[in-house]
């Protein structure tokens, strides 16, 4: 049998692909069951996360392995087979093996370094031993996939070459202010009750949030995360509400995190456009410019030295004196916490929003969002190709109503509140783009060492095992014929009292014992080595041992894989 991991990750797939190919925690249980009813495959185990789905199996023929876990990777993520191929990578024996321990030190995250992979790998164990799924091999290498990440985040910095996804999270939503000064008070919504959550909310009262409300489908998980928050000394309050509860929320809190196991969309861009605008007080009235009194809306625009765009000679005339006035003054269209400067003529529809804020938004509908998002895309692009002297930086963000970080995947929150001025969303696709670019720091080339080293270990132990059974049956078989022949003394000489015949006996057994200790240790070494396979063959042939014996030697053992004499065994 030998070691494959079929999968898809952030670095293979874009989170579109992900994000439909997410598994729920049955589709995890669904997987792993088929896995193991499929012929190649002789224990498997899933480690599902917001940035990678990744099949491992022990099987027994490798192309029929890649195609079988390919298909059920597709049945059960519901995306299509030729859709998914693409962006899946395979791994087969020692290379599954250095893909697994990179990515429990951290070095295949988004964030490299993060640490919350550990537990992630964690449960994907504890999910394998749970539905028996898990046998010797997949409990050998994930205990010691843990061992490893633990090793690297003790013996070397990795941790300093990124943070784990909320604090990186947290500090794009801070745009290069500290992040416990841009925390410093504020009011925070946490919805979900799961380990991410769980993690966001401890990290929210660590950098000084001063309230934290949280929202969970089971009303007991976010009573109990409500009460950890309080007891950790940080002297955050905490509270929980139903779910029924969050739109009500959403209009007194300033920061949100959701990460939530929900396949629909917990927030919608009506719900986030609801609660920014809730208590906006109307706008007052622009003044006309006395040169365009009576003309329409379009003469503000003609006074801009703008043409007047098809289409808008029955929108709002407040809107377009708005307009009007930032293309003549260069002045600015809110989006999505980034300034855009229109300094050129745009063509297209009239945008239905105006520019300075939630205020405008009273009563404007999603479908006009998208209107008044190209509206501001037009005048960027037309910014770019004419740029006015002086103009001020698009990295000038727009004050901040709501900051919503949406960890889920798939996206608890809908992509189209960027478009609402006042709000500033970032999510796992603007996470994994931020971090592209981000430093990698001195230690990671030593944990690409630790993990070079702790892979040959690991082989070496697996070619190690694998003669193991030979070797007790081998052992089995002499001190077999070490009773025979006691017996047959027996029969011989029968006037041998106890004392002699445990002599003659263990006599025997130390004889024994010395001819096959150097040859079985030997055999041990040279197993371990590449190609060290064939010995475990060539000593069933040599000392003619039942293969029938050997294999259910193999079988109580794989019977029984917590068996393990390793003080360091991760539990």
């Amino acid at each position: 049998m030998s070691l494959l991991v079929v999968g898809l990750s952030h670095r293979s797939a874009p989170v579109s692909v992900l994000e439909r190919a997410s598994l729920s925690a049955d589709a995890k249980i669904k997987l792993l069951h088929d896995t193991l009813a499929a012929e190649p495959a002789a224990e498997a185990a899933v480690l599902a996360t917001c940035n990678r789905i990744e099949l491992y199996a022990d099987v027994d023929k490798f192309h029929a392995g890649v195609a079988e876990l390919s298909t059920l990777l597709a049945q059960h993520s519901g995306v299509a087979l030729e859709e998914l191929t693409p962006y899946l990578y395979v791994h087969y024996e020692d290379r599954a093996v250095h893909h697994l321990f990179s990515v429990a030190c951290g070095l295949d995250s988004m964030v490299v370094g993060e640490g919350q992979i550990l537990g992630q790998i964690k449960d994907a164990l504890a999910l394998g031993q749970e539905l028996h799924t898990a046998g010797r091999l997949i409990n050998d290498l994930f205990q010691q996939a843990l061992r490893v990440g633990k090793r690297a985040h003790s013996e070397t910095g990795i941790d300093r070459a990124g943070q784990s996804l909320v604090t990186f999270g947290l500090e794009q939503l801070a745009v290069r202010v500290p992040v416990a000064e841009w925390a410093a008070g504020k009011r925070a919504l946490v919805i979900g009750a799961g380990s991410m959550s769980s993690l966001a909310a401890a990290t929210l009262a660590r950098v000084g949030v001063a309230e934290i409300v949280v929202a969970n489908r089971t009303a007991e998980r976010a009573e109990r995360l409500a009460e950890i928050l309080v007891a950790s000394g940080t002297g955050v309050a905490a509270a929980a509400i139903p779910m029924a509860r969050v739109p009500d929320e959403l209009t007194r809190v300033d920061v949100v995190v959701s990460c939530t196991g929900a396949t629909g969309l917990v927030l919608t861009a009506d719900d986030v456009l609801a609660a920014v605008s809730w208590g906006a007080a109307p706008d007052p009235a622009p003044q006309t410019p006395p040169a365009t009194a009576g003309r329409g809306p379009q003469a503000g625009l003609e006074l801009a030295g703008l043409d007047v765009p098809a289409g808008l000679e029955t929108a709002d005339a407040a809107v377009i004196a708005r307009l009007a006035v930032a293309a003549r003054d260069g002045g600015r269209l809110a989006d999505a916490g980034a300034a855009r400067t229109i300094s050129a003529p745009v063509e297209g529809d009239g945008c239905p929003v105006g520019p300075d804020g939630r205020a405008a938004l009273t009563g404007v509908d999603a479908s006009s969002l998208e209107l008044h998002g190209t509206w501001a895309d037009q005048g960027e692009a037309a910014a770019q190709r004419q740029p006015r002297k002086g103009a001020r930086s698009q990295v000038d963000v727009a004050p901040v109503r709501l900051a919503l970080l949406d960890l889920a995947m798939p996206r608890d929150i809908d992509a189209a509140v960027h478009r609402i001025p006042g709000v500033r969303l970032v999510d796992i696709e603007s996470l994994a783009e931020a971090s592209a670019d981000a430093p990698m720091a001195a230690d990671v080339d030593a944990v690409r060492g630790i993990v070079a080293e702790e892979v040959a270990a690991f082989g070496a132990a697996q070619r190690a095992a694998h003669i193991t059974p030979t070797v007790v049956a081998l052992r089995a078989m002499a001190a077999e014929v070490v009773a025979m022949e006691v017996a047959r003394l027996d029969g011989r000489v029968p006037d041998l009292d106890e004392r002699q015949r445990a002599e003659v006996t263990q006599t025997v057994r130390r004889v024994v014992d010395k001819l096959l200790h150097a040859p079985t240790v030997r055999v041990k070494q040279l197993a371990s080595e590449p190609g060290g396979a064939g010995y475990a063959e060539a000593l069933r042939e040599l000392f003619d041992l039942d293969p029938q014996t050997v294999a259910s030697v193999s079988r109580a053992d794989a019977a029984d894989p917590m068996n393990d004499d390793d003080p360091g065994r991760a539990s």
